[in-house]
């Protein structure tokens, strides 16, 4: 009778604990890399944060700051602007001084191969460009000088694309995309007023979109006019984001290693000093 008692309460034990079960999986710790779903970078040219920060030349570009996290003591890394463009897509500016091309980094680490490791997509969408895979220097108004991973060898041709073929569903885009707009849309050589007018047209609904579905914009310029001091526009919106101004220093470095700590990804030179941006996300 005893061993049989003994035998029914295990088995009641078993029952409402589980015996011989895996045991459950053990919840996401909070501090794990959880990149937001899609991120898109744009890459605007030429101007300083005083010539945009307040002025009616970009209605559009301040309405998206009162939406996002604004970084006021943002900087590029180098003048011209080459440099600037390599150091984002790759922690580097690859020795790179002026906006000669071709610029051949070969192998190097960068971005797009970082994500690719780690089960993750990538796409350059440049405006003007004649077609995908295209390694040429220029064509009408698309330059090479702004376009980072058609530099790169481990760069497939696919990821190097026309902006006209970007989705008309967000859904569809990469895990991280980059936008070069054409040299006058992105205020190289027409003014703020025409890149603004871009802006509105092409990233509002994007970003209206990523609100929705965690996901980021992130707005930035790969120089000011000339100035001193390099002081650049750079925002962040999307979902998760605490708008309102980011007193900070930050730089390109600060916004790859943003994207990298998001999906986990190990930082790529200059990127492995800065500092992430604060989003409050």
């Amino acid at each position: 009778m005893r061993r049989w008692l003994r035998t029914a309460v295990a088995v009641a034990v078993c029952l409402v604990a589980g015996c011989g079960a895996a045991p459950p999986p053990p919840a996401a710790s909070p501090s794990s890399p959880q990149g937001p779903g899609h991120v898109v970078v744009v890459v605007f040219e030429n101007k300083s944060y005083r010539q945009l920060a307040g002025r009616p030349e970009a209605p559009y570009l301040n309405t998206l700051m009162t939406r996002s996290a604004v970084f006021t003591d943002a900087h590029g890394v180098a003048h011209p602007s080459q440099p600037n463009y390599l150091a984002l897509f790759s922690g580097s500016t690859q020795g790179v001084t002026d906006d000669h091309c071709p610029v051949r980094a070969g192998g190097a680490p960068n971005l797009a191969q970082q994500l690719q490791a780690a089960g993750h997509t990538f796409a350059g969408y440049s405006e003007d460009l004649p077609a995908a895979g295209y390694r040429g220097c220029s064509r009408g108004r698309y330059a090479a000088k702004h376009n980072p991973w058609a530099d790169f060898d481990t760069v497939a041709d696919a990821a190097n694309q026309p902006f006209t073929a970007w989705p008309a569903d967000p859904a569809k885009l990469p895990t991280v995309a980059f936008v070069i707009p054409n040299l006058c849309d992105d205020m190289h050589d027409c003014g703020v007023a025409t890149g603004d007018a871009w802006a509105r047209e092409h990233l509002d609904p994007y970003v209206r979109w990523a609100e929705a579905n965690d996901s980021w914009l992130i707005v930035t310029f790969d120089e000011d006019d000339g100035g001193s001091g390099n002081q650049i526009l750079t925002l962040v919106a999307g979902a998760g984001i605490t708008p309102g101004n980011r007193s900070g220093r930050v730089d390109h470095y600060s916004v790859l290693r943003t994207i990298e700590d998001r999906y986990g990804l190990a930082p790529l030179g200059g990127a492995a000093a800065a500092t992430p941006l604060p989003l409050g996300r």
